[in-house]
């Protein structure tokens, strides 16, 4: 599980850095609805709305996602996968 915690502008957020992260990977990674995410954190004993989710996913998204797309292996013209 690799979860990009270089996020930007986190200055001024309740939860930790971690847990934001946590919430937006899993949205992405494995892509989960904001309602799925908010019952996998309150599982861990973390609560969190689904409101809070959507604004984590809409800020901090496109950083998730590029992170999550170059770090999956690509395919080269031979077939075969290949890490980047």
């Amino acid at each position: 599980m690799n979860i990009p915690i270089d996020l930007p502008r986190l200055k001024g957020f309740r939860y930790p850095h971690e847990i934001i992260a946590y919430a937006v990977w899993a949205y992405h990674r494995l892509a989960l609805s904001t309602t799925y995410v908010e019952d996998l954190l309150a599982a861990r004993s973390v609560i969190v709305s689904r409101e809070a989710i959507r604004l984590w996913v809409n800020r901090f998204g496109q950083h998730f996602a590029n992170c999550i797309r170059r770090d999956q292996p690509r395919r080269t013209t031979s077939g075969t996968w290949m890490k980047s």
